[in-house]
């Protein structure tokens, strides 16, 4: 049996997998091991797989066919830091960027979608993505290692970003 924390956090990557399928009318699942299997310090073994292999292993959601280079990594905590956020250095916020960056390839589209108890959910992306707009609920997050990213509310990223997620993971896959 799993424990209370690895649950939570599997309901939040089967939550963002179904809303995410609802949204593009595609399917998108929860990837098995979560990521792990060439996350960190296994992603050598990504020299071994071939192109579906590794989009099943790379984050915690497996996307559509559409969407050959997202990359999209999910957090559920009890609670988050913000104040730290604004400091540059929220070592919470940096361990996920590393995890979501580690098995990743230069054009991927990365994604850290956060859930947080009584605080909401949220999405983390790389600022490199310009294209994406970010309305005028959000906050950036900038430090040494991961450059600058921007972090607003789940629901309003997705519903002004639709379509520029999709034009940008098939776009990237075809540089």
């Amino acid at each position: 049996m799993p424990s209370p924390q690895k649950a939570k956090g599997s309901s939040w990557e089967r939550d963002v997998a179904v809303y995410l399928s609802d949204l593009y009318g595609e399917s998108f699942i929860r990837a098995p091991g979560s990521g792990a299997y060439i996350g960190g310090q296994n992603t050598h073994r990504k020299q071994y797989l071939d192109e579906g292999q590794i989009r099943t292993f790379k984050g915690d959601i497996v996307p559509g066919k559409s969407f050959p280079l997202l990359n999209i990594e999910c957090k559920s905590y009890k609670d988050f830091p913000f104040n730290l956020v604004y400091t540059g250095e929220c070592k919470q916020l940096d361990g996920w960027l590393d995890q979501l960056l580690a098995p990743a390839d230069e054009f991927d589209i990365n994604i850290l979608a956060m859930k947080f108890n009584r605080k909401g959910k949220f999405i983390a992306y790389e600022y490199k993505h310009r294209l994406f707009n970010h309305g005028n609920n959000y906050t950036y997050y900038t430090n040494k290692a991961h450059g600058p990213w921007v972090i607003m509310e789940f629901n309003n990223f997705w519903q002004l970003n639709k379509q520029t997620v999709k034009e940008l993971s098939y776009r990237s896959s075809k540089r």
